[in-house]
């Protein structure tokens, strides 16, 4: 459904641990906004009624089901944009304004 990179798969574990005891869930959600771009959300919670429930490199993720197609095929990592400002990034060929990272070298 979606790839989580190592990088970003370690800082989520980071952030369930510090949230204590228990099961965590990384909650994750898109939608089109109205300009026909995807906007993404996420977060840890707890599992609710109709929420699909997957495991991605040791990762347990909740979707609803209204994000699922788009969220299909992503991939979420976790980089540095400017140096000692980390941020998780999706990059998603379902998206319109969707470019694929150029290779390097």
């Amino acid at each position: 459904m979606i790839i989580i990179t190592p990088q970003a798969a370690e800082q989520i574990a980071r952030s369930a641990q510090q949230a204590g005891p228990g099961e965590v869930w990384l909650r994750l959600a898109a939608r089109l906004d109205d300009k026909g771009v995807i906007e993404y959300g996420m977060g840890l919670d707890a599992k609710a009624d109709g929420d699909l429930a997957f495991a991605v490199g040791g990762i347990s993720l909740l979707v609803s089901p209204g994000s699922v197609e788009l969220l299909t095929g992503a991939t979420l990592d976790y980089v540095e944009i400017n140096p000692g400002e980390p941020r998780f990034i999706f990059s998603n060929p379902n998206d319109p304004s969707h470019k694929a990272p150029k290779a390097i070298g």
